[in-house]
């Protein structure tokens, strides 16, 4: 704990009790989860359902983890020897007093490996945890639909709150402990830990996305568009890996995204708290980012706990969730003007006044409302948008598909405006301070947007748990569909109406945590911007470099030709990045098309053949499986070559690019999807008239049917992995950085500029390979039965 020099007694006591405040999330995880496993799992038919999502869920995992390992240990022995090639920092060497500089590096060589591991540890606990607790959740769900609409709410968002406490105490307990380790070495550490939550998170969205998408797109084109079947119908071969999809994809894919998210934020306003306490000399800024995440994990334990429905058939759901939202938003931002004020009445005086970082921490809260808000405008099923859409079907899929670009688009351009008053609100708080100007205002502005990417992910646990709440309740419809198939009875249909009422609120709750998730990716891509550029300033400062020529005075100009190349690159990755992803869609449900078309001919719609519900998922497996190491690479490798081939200043340019151009894309591709969802949904609950092209089955709903199946693979696949495939890059060439920097500004013989053109040379040769993997077509059909025939 005493690492840190100067820690006063109050301090001290404060991160005692945020590390405390950790555990007590870990605990009330284990509480929910305890309440949830004692709810009924339903009759014998409803848990057989059941059991086929659980054993694909786990195996899927299984496999994904076996995939992933290699490259982790790999990246964790790079991690280690990176510390070797550049000088030890003055906070590794002041924290590590009397050691000489290869002891340092030795020592910090195996805390950010080791928090490395830790953090991939933790967004694989987070994920797996979180989908095999949503997994149980989904059949209680649907049990308790029979009884009222309140308790099946309450079972379906608290079994999601579960992930959200994890993602908040694990984030928490990392952090917390490297700060207590390390001091103000910490950050040294703190990106091994983000690198390693935001790698797994890559891989679990990639992952996840490919196969939800793969599935659902396949069983949707097949069963409802040719051959006129309901959804979830249990005659569909693809229904269950469409199933497994929702919890492999939605659940363990978003919990490590946000998890990471929460990482990063606290990685990048850590190392910019470390920034100015060498500028100004105070802890505060350090410690207060610490504090209030533990407001935020006790503001999301008294709101997730105070979301429950009536007793009745019916209910307001995205009411009630959003009531839980804004009662831990207006708790937590209370407790962070008080904590501000007890903490930093006296000693921030000389900075502006004590008010200012609170008042930050809050502007992230109202950011994360309102694009709420926004997102919910664009794809909810009650704003205009979403209805345009749907009258758009009149006319077919083709004005139907054109309408939902549109609204993307302009989704895209309000979402960016409000980020963008973000980052300008954080320039009137920090760059106003009497007496700071020049690299030193530009700090305080960066620590600024840090402090608000930390207040908009303040309530994980909320976001979190509504995100989950979103395939819980879409499973526990299709449990329901499938195990009370041919029921006509009151209590079935109250139960069925219950469940597809949750269900297409679960449809907008996903659509907005995505919302949030993209805008906490700029803002923390952002922030980590800020840190890049610091750590260039203190690696050009170490060189020697006169600091009229570091980049914290000259900064990153457009108009060097490298730079502006670098830009270029930077915006062109994203969609490099999405075209792989949803070609990996495209190629994988065109063969669960071809399989579900082979067994319905065997007889299967007629009853004469059961389904063979294996076929499906052990095709989106492997299509998953296939992209995982070659998309991450994409976003590992390249920012190394950029730098290496074309030095900092470019380096700093792609991520200029990256940041621009991935923001808009991901906005894009998760509003158009999610309104094309909600607008099938919205002809589905029209009343079934053929005659009258109304509801299911009619020329509209396959109209929609389409446009979702489009929409599918933007709003689960690519847009949701381009939020850590944005972050992977930017921590990759934080950490690169100094590196960079003291072999093109240092010193350096040709010899060791050779090695460093060769290495240059290998990562080209693997992002070649990365690149003709991904373009690689699909294994056939046959190689896919005659892989399983040889497991068994």
């Amino acid at each position: 704990m005493y690492a840190m020099h100067g820690l006063t007694t109050l301090e001290a006591v404060a991160i005692w009790a945020v590390f405390v405040t950790a555990l007590l999330g870990l605990g009330y995880a284990i509480f929910l989860r305890n309440q949830i496993l004692q709810e009924d799992k339903g009759s014998e038919k409803m848990q057989e359902v059941w059991g086929a999502i659980k054993d694909g869920a786990d195996a899927y995992l299984r496999r994904q983890f076996r995939s992933i390992v290699p490259l982790i240990i790999i990246l964790t022995f790079a991690l280690f020897f990176s510390v070797y090639i550049v000088p030890p920092s003055p906070e590794a060497l002041e924290r590590f007093e009397g050691a000489d500089a290869n002891s340092v590096r030795l020592w910090i060589g195996l805390a950010r490996a080791f928090a490395f591991v830790m953090g991939a540890g933790f967004s694989l606990t987070v994920g797996q945890i979180g989908m095999r607790m949503a997994v149980e959740g989904n059949v209680r769900v649907a049990s308790a639909s029979k009884r009222s609409f309140g308790d099946a709410l309450r079972i379906a968002y608290r079994a999601g709150t579960i992930t959200g406490m994890l993602t908040d105490g694990l984030g928490l307990l990392g952090g917390t402990v490297i700060f207590i380790v390390l001091g103000i070495a910490a950050p040294d550490a703190l990106l091994g830990f983000g690198f390693g939550g935001t790698l797994l998170a890559l891989f679990m969205r990639v992952g996840g996305g490919i196969y939800t998408k793969a599935a659902d797109v396949g069983a949707d084109l097949v069963g409802k568009v040719e051959a006129g079947i309901p959804e979830d119908d249990p005659r569909n071969p693809a229904v269950v890996a469409d199933l497994v999809g929702d919890n492999v994809g939605d659940c363990a894919g978003m919990a490590a995204d946000i998890f990471e998210s929460y990482e990063v934020t606290i990685v990048s306003g850590l190392i910019l708290g470390l920034a100015l306490w060498h500028i100004t000399g105070r802890l505060e800024w350090i410690i207060f980012p610490l504090m209030v995440r533990g407001i935020g994990v006790l503001s999301s334990i008294i709101g997730t706990y105070a979301v429950r429905g009536g007793s009745g058939k019916s209910g307001d759901a995205m009411a009630s969730i959003f009531r839980g939202f804004l009662s831990s938003a207006a708790i937590s931002a209370a407790l962070f003007f008080i904590a501000g004020y007890f903490y930093m009445n006296t000693s921030m005086a000389a900075y502006g006044g004590w008010w200012r970082s609170p008042l930050a921490v809050g502007v992230g809260v109202l950011l994360a409302i309102l694009i709420d808000r926004l997102t919910e405008y664009f794809t909810g099923t009650h704003a205009s948008p979403v209805k345009e859409i749907k009258k758009a079907a009149d006319t077919g899929p083709a004005t139907l598909i054109l309408q939902g670009v549109s609204v993307g688009f302009e989704s895209s351009v309000w979402s960016i405006i409000v980020l963008a008053l973000t980052i300008v609100a954080s320039i009137f708080i920090f760059g106003t301070i009497p007496g700071i100007s020049g690299a030193d205002r530009a700090t305080f502005i960066l620590y600024g947007v840090a402090m608000t990417g930390i207040g908009m992910l303040t309530l994980t646990g909320n976001n979190v748990a509504m995100d989950s709440f979103g395939p819980i309740s879409d499973n526990a419809n299709g449990i329901g569909e499938m195990a009370w198939s041919g029921k006509t009875d009151k209590a079935t249909k109250d139960a069925q109406k219950i469940m597809a009422d949750l269900d297409a609120v679960g449809n907008t709750t996903k659509a907005i945590t995505k919302g949030v998730a993209i805008g906490s990716a700029v803002i923390a891509a952002v922030s980590l911007f800020g840190s890049f550029l610091v750590d260039v300033s203190r690696a050009q400062n170490t060189l020697g470099i006169p600091l009229a020529e570091q980049i914290s005075t000259v900064g990153i100009r457009v108009d060097i030709p490298q730079v502006f190349v670098g830009m270029l690159i930077g915006g062109a990755l994203p969609w490099l990045f999405s075209s792989f992803a949803i070609q990996a869609v495209s190629r994988a449900a065109s063969l669960i098309v071809l399989e579900v078309r082979r067994q319905f001919k065997l007889g299967v719609l007629s009853g004469r053949v059961k389904p063979d519900y294996k076929q499906a998922v052990e095709i989106s497996t492997t299509a998953a499986q296939k992209e995982l190491v070659s998309l991450a690479l994409l976003g590992v490798v390249t920012p190394i070559v950029v730098g290496l081939l074309l030095q900092v200043e470019a380096l700093g340019g792609f991520l200029a690019g990256i940041i621009v151009s991935g923001q808009l894309l991901a906005v894009f591709l998760n509003n158009s999807g999610g309104a094309w969802d909600n607008a099938k949904k919205l002809i589905e609950d029209e009343p079934k008239d053929p005659k009258k092209n109304l509801g299911k089955g009619s020329e509209r709903h396959k109209a929609g049917v389409v446009g979702d199946t489009v929409g599918d693979p933007f709003k689960d696949t690519a847009g949701p992995a381009l939020n850590p495939m944005i972050k992977v890059v930017n921590l990759v060439s934080v950490i690169i950085a100094p590196i960079v920097v003291q072999y093109a500004g240092g010193d350096v013989s040709q010899q060791v500029k050779n090695w460093v053109w060769g290495v240059a040379a290998v990562l080209l040769a693997v992002l070649a390979w990365a690149v003709m993997r991904s373009k690689a077509p699909a294994a056939s059909m046959t190689s896919v039965r005659k892989s399983r025939i040889e497991k068994k």
